[in-house]
């Protein structure tokens, strides 16, 4: 459901204020031949597609209905002096309790395009997200006419309890189990037991060109996406237009979005569809949920229009007929992200920083911590699994770390000595996997820099455990992705490569497998902001920081003071 204000979108573009409930509440769910109940917002799964326009100002009222804590954050909306709106529990606030609401006010300034909301505590986002679509002030900046758009959101169903699941993974520190099935809009679709009546299917007109705004709220993959017979053409990433240009296929990591052009050019078959499909990009060597969602493009006005579901599938899923990539295809993926550019025009520049005032080199690790005395072990060899960023796996504190550093609190739940380089140095992809000493530091440490900083953080993988992409999220910012590369990042002859001309701009940044990503942004929203690894497991493993940007000298430049309604713990 399309969640606006009654009425039709306004014509003019004075700031409007708009207002929705959000209803956090149990639904009971049936999917995969059983049903159980799944935490939804307003009983939808996904939940409500948020539509506004560029320059509104938002106010979300959340109510929890349930007994447990929640919060929600609004994925790649920079809350400009307003980082309390921001989500994270006990980053920015504290959750919202059984029965209490919040009201989540913010502008949305210099954004448009595709982004999305979910939850922002424990694993609940495995159910709770939907899309936040800001249509933009000024027309697209891509002739082609568009005669629809619509969301494509990927995301993972568990026949279990998610909330099992993370606690079996935390308390044991083994690998969680995985999903049953990936969903394109909640819908599994036709390759999965008594799924044929749960595919999405989306009617199409011959020759004319239609916007999908793609959405990865899958928890713990990145996805390879593509229709049948079809071409996309790639306009936006993480609601920032790009150079276009046509694939078979993308790649899109959790926490990411991107819009593509598809034009309905193509004739069907006698079943007047098109198959689309997404299935994971594999970088891992854990177990993962092996298996392919699928929906289908229905061309209208064929004589198959009327039956309400599409022809059996075949037994056997040829991946190349469909245009989906091999799921290890690291090659693919390597040149489309190098095909990802930003538009740099006179009209939508590219603000890459030429000069840094600072560079920070972190590892991004999985760590395999011993087991403690008398206790339990489900990880490699009898030991835990967790995630570090240059060794310090983060702890969240009891508090909202944003609170403390508002109000000057030095209460020893946070600290700003995060360090700025690894404090070993080491040959971080070439070491054995399982041979070295793979234990890692917990705490609270946070980066802190002034206002307006230019900022470079190069993050690095390791070959701990196994290699693997990495998605890297970063809140309250957009930032640049000048430079990439397998294997050691290279201080002195890798910053010669940089594209500081129309390097791509997101706010979710895939680090190669086995490799590295610079990434650059101007530090300018003040506030505190949660850095951490988009694939769910990571993050609860400790994959995660902070980054802490001073006031400025103007009152323009300094954190708004903190709601009435602001959770406490």
């Amino acid at each position: 459901m399309l969640m606006i204000l009654a009425g039709a979108l306004p014509s003019g573009f004075s700031q409007t204020t708009r207002h929705f409930q959000f209803n956090v509440e149990w639904k009971n769910v049936t999917r995969l031949c059983s049903t159980k109940p799944l935490l939804t917002v307003n009983g939808e799964y996904p939940g409500p597609t948020i539509a506004v326009h560029e320059g509104d100002n938002v106010e979300i009222k959340v109510t929890n209905h349930i007994a447990d804590n929640t919060t929600i954050h609004w994925h790649g909306i920079r809350q400009l002096r307003t980082g309390w709106a921001d989500g994270p529990a006990y980053i920015t606030q504290c959750p919202i309790s059984g029965g209490k609401s919040y009201t989540y006010k913010f502008t949305v300034q210099y954004q448009r395009g595709t982004l999305w909301w979910h939850s922002h505590y424990a694993w609940q986002r495995a159910s709770v997200y939907g899309a936040f679509i800001i249509h933009p002030r000024m027309p697209f900046p891509f002739s082609a006419p568009i005669q629809d758009e619509f969301p494509i959101i990927f995301g993972e169903w568990w026949n279990g309890d998610v909330d099992e699941v993370e606690n079996e993974m935390m308390k044991y520190g083994g690998g969680p189990n995985s999903s049953d099935a990936y969903t394109i809009n909640g819908l599994p679709g036709p390759f999965y037991p008594c799924s044929n009546k749960d595919t999405f299917i989306k009617t199409v007109e011959r020759g004319k060109t239609y916007l999908l705004r793609i959405i990865n709220a899958a928890l713990n993959d990145e996805l390879f996406f593509a229709v049948a017979n079809h071409t996309l053409t790639v306009v936006e990433i993480d609601a920032v237009y790009t150079k276009p240009f046509t694939t078979t296929a993308i790649m899109v990591a959790p926490g990411q979005t991107t819009n593509v052009l598809l034009t309905a050019n193509q004739v069907p078959d006698s079943s007047g569809t098109f198959l689309m499909a997404a299935w994971p990009y594999l970088t891992s060597v854990f177990p993962f949920d092996n298996s392919t969602t699928a929906g289908f493009l229905r061309y209208k006005n064929t004589e198959t229009e009327n039956i309400k579901h599409p022809q059996k599938m075949p037994s056997t899923f040829e991946p190349n007929k469909y245009n989906l990539p091999k799921m290890e295809d690291t090659k693919f993926v390597t040149e489309f992200s190098d095909k990802l550019r930003s538009l740099a025009s006179p009209q939508y520049p590219c603000t890459v920083p030429k000069t840094i005032d600072k560079q920070v080199v972190t590892v991004v690790s999985l760590n395999l911590q011993d087991c403690p005395a008398n206790k339990t072990c489900k990880g490699y060899e009898g030991k835990r699994f967790f995630a570090s960023m240059n060794n310090q796996s983060f702890v969240r504190p009891s508090l909202s770390i944003l609170e403390s550093y508002y109000n000057k609190l030095r209460n020893n739940e946070y600290s700003t000595d995060f360090p700025e380089k690894p404090l070993k140095p080491f040959d971080y992809t070439g070491v054995v996997p399982v041979s070295e000493n793979m234990n890692t530091q917990f705490g609270t440490k946070l980066l802190e820099v002034p206002y307006g900083t230019n900022l470079e953080i190069v993050l690095q993988g390791t070959s701990f455990l196994n290699v693997e992409n990495h998605p890297i999220h970063i809140h309250g910012h957009n930032f640049f992705i000048v430079g990439r590369g397998f294997g050691n990042f290279n201080v002195a002859k890798d910053p010669a490569k940089y594209n500081l001309i129309d390097p791509p701009e997101r706010n979710t940044v895939a680090v190669p497998t086995g490799g590295w990503a610079a990434i650059r942004f101007k530090a300018d929203n003040p506030g505190v902001w949660f850095i951490h690894c988009h694939l769910e497991e990571h993050t609860s493993w400790g994959l995660a920081s902070g980054l802490i940007v001073q006031n400025g000298p103007r009152a323009s430049q300094c954190v708004l003071p903190p709601p009435k309604d602001l959770p406490s713990c």
